[in-house]
């Protein structure tokens, strides 16, 4: 599988998923015009990958310091894919990246934690 590389604009994560070291990054801000659009070749691929995987250790990267309603119920459903490979057998670390002044980010992380309870859920504070 190839590797994705998508340069951060300024509404749009920085995307590096590293399919061959199980390495997978979103970095930025989320606000597309259209989040199906930009989430759904992502989802598209990301499914391919965990589908050919059996007991490998993914790292999850995720620092977004701001994700729009439209972005949230895509990458719901992008942590719905990491979690349903945990429960299959894959061990999967979700770090999550937030800043230290910033509640919300930090809780809509929790919620995830929460939800997908098959994910190595780890929290970040990012010190300012």
């Amino acid at each position: 599988m190839q590797n994705v590389y998508l340069a951060a604009t300024a509404a749009t994560p920085e995307v590096d998923f590293r399919f061959d070291t199980h390495s997978l990054s979103l970095k930025g801000e989320s606000y597309p015009e259209n989040a199906q659009a930009f989430y759904g070749p992502l989802l598209e691929m990301t499914a391919r990958y965990l589908a050919g995987l059996d007991h490998a250790r993914i790292v999850v990267d995720v620092q977004l310091a701001y994700f729009n309603s439209s972005s949230t119920k895509l990458l719901m459903s992008l942590f719905e894919l990491f979690n349903d490979a945990a429960v299959k057998g894959n061990y999967v670390t979700l770090n999550w990246h937030y800043d230290e002044d910033d509640d919300t980010i930090l809780e809509f992380g929790e919620e995830i934690a929460d939800d997908y309870p098959a994910l190595d859920f780890v929290a970040h504070a990012l010190v300012a």
